[in-house]
């Protein structure tokens, strides 16, 4: 399984960049600015690795790790922002969209930053997992 898991996490990376698509130029959502640093977050890690899973380069997760952590926070922030009240005075969506709206809201939990939390959440882990044998004995 090990030898998989940089391939499973471009597959993840791989449909959160089609589905980020597919809500905003198939589905017409228009995404707030959290959503667009999200994106920013997602999109190098599509690339990254892609090419890594081409070399069979498993270093790459000490260079993807710190795009799933931040993405995975701003994730959660955003998510938060939408579910609860803890955020209602701090709002950087000031113009636009606003950041609270929520275009999907699947079986009641499920939003598009919440889709966002588990890919980067996934990738992290699939990465961590699967990082060289040698480098979890140092």
């Amino acid at each position: 399984m090990r030898e998989r898991n940089l391939f499973l996490a471009w597959v993840v990376a791989s449909t959160a960049l089609v589905g980020s698509l597919y809500f905003s130029e198939i589905a017409g959502f228009v995404p707030c600015e959290l959503c667009w640093y999200q994106r920013v977050l997602m999109y190098p890690l599509f690339l990254l690795l892609g090419i890594a899973n081409f070399r069979r380069d498993r270093s790459v997760t000490y260079y993807a790790l710190p795009f799933t952590i931040v993405g995975g926070a701003l994730s959660l922030f955003h998510y938060a922002m939408q579910k609860t009240g803890w955020f209602s005075s701090f709002s950087p969506c000031a113009e636009g969209v606003p950041c609270s709206g929520e275009y999907i809201n699947w079986l009641g939990f499920i939003t598009i930053p919440f889709l966002a939390l588990v890919a980067f959440i996934l990738i992290g882990w699939l990465l961590w997992i699967g990082r060289k044998v040698e480098d979890s004995f140092r």
